[in-house]
């Protein structure tokens, strides 16, 4: 018994120092995505938490209790530019004074979301008037090149309130850059060239930064946050029958109704492709792999 109870308290200590010698530091995050890169930089020593659940929408949520007392532990807060963030992040700057709010969409510049280029081309033009959207597009996560940039940002948000890891965190850096490289030159021999200019149909405009990196144009069903009415919804499909759409993505996030409509009326088949899939990696793979597959069809 005694040689028992020893050896349970041996690895019992063992455990424990194994913990101490691990130990991370809470960081959050607003999207899925952002915790595949911020998990990459950060290796071993980060924690890290997402502020935006599953299958919710980073237009409309609010965090949870839970999540805001969780706030008070975090070492570092990464921003993307998500419409949720403009409401929430001034209120927990003031809450939480010396927390660092690490703006990771610094240094990019937006570009018009795809509703613009959708009403351009159904009216025949080629360049739409910049007064013709209502926005910016936040979704610079859908592309590797534009993550590139965003990772250097993370690594030195996290040298910045871990340097004692720094070198680390370099280390890392340089990693995920090789990545992020592997990734872009796979995605273009997957769509490049024999797919060059070619049209897919969204619902809710995420993929236009993938859209361009890769000479591709999405073209969004839905207007300024709502789903069409029945004239641009009758636009849409001659324009789709005209131009031989073959696939309308859509994302669990929204309804399925319209872009069902629309599939039906020209034959396209109708593919989940969530943008804010945990693994991005893959799901970028898996979404060059769906465009390739329907876009290919004569």
């Amino acid at each position: 018994m005694r040689r028992l109870s020893a050896l349970l308290l041996g690895l019992l200590i063992t455990s424990f120092s194994g913990n101490v010698s691990a130990a991370s530091f809470d960081v959050f995050v607003s999207i899925l995505p952002q915790k595949y890169f911020v998990q990459k930089l950060g290796g071993e020593y980060v924690h890290v938490m997402v502020m935006v659940s599953p299958g919710a929408s980073p237009a409309t949520y609010e965090p949870r209790p839970g999540q805001m007392v969780a706030l008070s532990r975090a070492k570092a807060y990464f921003s993307i530019g998500v419409p949720f963030e403009r409401t929430w992040l001034p209120r927990i700057k003031g809450l939480y004074k010396g927390l660092p709010i690490i703006r990771t969409e610094k240094g990019i510049e937006k570009e018009p979301l795809f509703n613009a280029w959708a009403k351009g081309l159904l009216k025949g033009r080629k360049n739409p008037p910049a007064s013709a959207h209502s926005g910016l597009d936040p979704h610079i996560w859908t592309s590797p090149a534009l993550v590139m940039l965003q990772a250097r940002t993370i690594m030195e948000g996290l040298s910045r309130v871990d340097p004692s890891h720094t070198a680390d965190y370099e280390a890392n850096y340089r990693r995920f850059i090789k990545e992020l490289v592997d990734l872009d030159l796979e995605i273009r021999d997957t769509l490049l060239p024999r797919l060059r200019g070619k049209t897919f149909l969204v619902f809710h405009p995420s993929w236009g930064y993938f859209a361009r990196t890769y000479g591709l144009r999405q073209i969004a069903i839905e207007r300024e946050g709502r789903g069409p009415g029945p004239r641009y919804l009758e636009k849409l499909i001659g324009f789709a029958r005209k131009n031989r759409v073959r696939a309308i993505f859509i994302q669990p996030q929204f309804s399925r109704k319209s872009a069902q409509i629309i599939a039906q009326a020209i034959g396209a088949r109708v593919i989940s492709a969530d943008p804010l899939a945990e693994d991005w990696a893959q799901n970028l793979k898996d979404v060059a792999a769906a465009l390739r597959n329907t876009l290919e069809q004569p």
